[in-house]
């Protein structure tokens, strides 16, 4: 079975352009190596190859049986199936060779080819992402997109416990290193053998591109610094992001901010992240515009959107940067107590910016999310954070993808949705089970609103939550959409 198999798994790299005819001697020897195998019945002319997922099952399967898996846990199959892509997967050098030759044709023939061959060596787990519930919900703001993420393993109980007892590791310092480039991983840390990166410089300063593994968007990408160095807004990242759409016009590239609370997962190392995704937030239109007194060249306006946005629009990108920077620092000792703002509190700062760059034609276009991290005994999560009657929805930190208006809400959602509905439909209380008690009180208010059938509970469900999520992009603006929050924003505005 493990010969098929490994027949399989090299028509599948042949097929898939992974292999070169060439090495198809040399990667089955080193899958014979890998399953410990000294014999081969010989390479089967034409194998017609499974789906990618199916043939490793198998392999893992043979694998936990000959004792090369302690325990059939994700992480433990993470790690395996990794280490038997890795030999398929060619080089950097090859790879990078590769990517570059189609760039010279064109920057999205060299993203297409990267893109695909991300998946084809399984370090994009398609089968997994498949199984994403994924939604537009029309709301004042024009459709906003929700994804349930299923395609990211919770970590099994044993695998905990193993990784627990396990000696720690500083290398690679996180995730997003060059480092991990073909690292074997283990308990903690995953594998990536399967794992390549582009070079590429912005503004003369070494970066690196890559996908991320649970692509939430189409052709989501990370950008990030050659050094392992902490993220930081300020001029020169601006400058970086628009250099970026300008190799790649196609792509949105923007960085979470640089404070906790509004900022991403991973503050320790300076990324962006960018993509071939149209988000909702770059369709909406200017809800008014204004002109800026030092930058005529530049077409300013504040955003229609929940969260409190100013775009900048313009053909040169430097006069562009210095319009941000100059916003940028005002916005950083900007107090304004009556509308609850405050640029710092006993020394620690509390103003910054979620900035998002594309290209539209000619011109480049920069969105600056204005963000506020202050906490209070009432909102000790973020003043400007998801308020407790929404967190049985979504709980954790708006960064950059929840600002664009994409919800990447917690698997939990899914079994919890489900039984909420079967509940709803059975007329069983939703107070008593634990999966729906925290969504009774929000259920309970719309329930009223609608004739519910078998046909419909679904979607309305979907409707109720974008309505929330809505809501929760609200919670994380610094500026309520109300006249007094208008007033205030007018006041900062007069100051640019």
């Amino acid at each position: 079975m493990i010969n098929e198999c490994i027949n399989e798994l090299v028509a599948y790299g042949l097929k898939r352009g992974l292999v070169d005819p060439a090495d198809e001697v040399y990667v089955t020897n080193r899958l014979l190596e890998l399953f410990r195998l000294t014999e081969h019945d010989g390479v089967v002319e034409q194998v017609q190859p499974r789906k990618l997922s199916q043939i490793l099952n198998d392999m893992l399967e043979y694998a936990y049986q000959q004792g090369m898996l302690e325990e059939q846990t994700v992480t433990e199959k993470d790690l395996f199936d990794t280490k038997i892509m890795g030999e398929l997967t060619p080089p950097p050098s090859v790879v990078r060779r590769q990517f570059f030759e189609k760039y010279n044709i064109s920057p999205k023939t060299a993203t297409d080819f990267y893109y695909q061959f991300s998946q084809a060596t399984n370090y994009i787990r398609t089968d997994r992402i498949a199984k994403d519930e994924k939604w537009a919900a029309d709301t004042e703001f024009g459709e906003i997109d929700i994804t349930i993420n299923l395609s990211k393993p919770e970590k099994d109980p044993r695998d905990i416990a193993k990784a627990g007892k396990a000696k720690k590791s500083g290398y690679p310092s996180c995730l997003l290193c060059k480092e991990n480039e073909g690292y074997a991983g283990h308990l903690s840390h995953p594998a990536r053998q399967n794992h390549r990166i582009i070079p590429i410089t912005l503004c003369g300063e070494k970066y690196n591109l890559q996908y991320s593994p649970y692509v939430y968007y189409n052709e989501h990408c990370i950008i990030f610094n050659d050094k392992h160095i902490p993220m930081k807004i300020d001029k020169a990242v601006f400058a970086k992001l628009l250099d970026f759409v300008r190799q790649f016009p196609h792509y949105t590239a923007g960085s979470n901010a640089d404070l906790p609370i509004v900022g991403g997962s991973i503050l320790s190392h300076d990324h962006f992240q960018g993509g071939g995704y149209e988000f909702a937030m770059a369709k909406a239109p200017y809800e008014m515009e204004f002109s800026l007194k030092q930058f005529l060249d530049i077409h300013a306006g504040i955003v229609k959107w929940p969260m409190s946005v100013i775009r900048l629009q313009g053909e040169n990108t430097e006069s562009i940067v210095k319009a941000v920077d100059h916003i940028l620092m005002l916005w950083r000792r900007y107090t304004d107590e009556k509308a609850f703002i405050f640029s710092e509190t006993n020394g620690v700062p509390h103003n910054t910016i979620t900035p998002i760059a594309r290209k539209k034609g000619n011109l480049f276009e920069l969105d600056l999310v204005l963000r506020n991290n202050i906490t209070t005994e009432e909102f000790p999560m973020g003043v400007y954070h998801p308020h407790p009657e929404y967190h049985h929805i979504k709980k954790e930190n708006i960064g950059l993808i929840e600002v664009m208006g994409l919800a990447v809400l917690p698997a939990r959602l899914q079994k919890e949705m489900a039984e909420l509905e079967r509940r709803i439909l059975n007329k069983e209380n939703l107070w008593e089970s634990d999966l729906t008690k925290l969504h009774a009180e929000w259920a309970e208010k719309w329930m009223p609103n609608y004739e519910i059938t078998d046909d419909n509970i679904h979607a309305i469900v979907q409707k109720e939550i974008g309505i929330v999520f809505a809501k929760v992009l609200e919670c994380a603006g610094v500026y309520k959409r109300t006249p007094e929050g208008k007033a205030a924003f007018q006041r900062f505005l007069d100051c640019i």
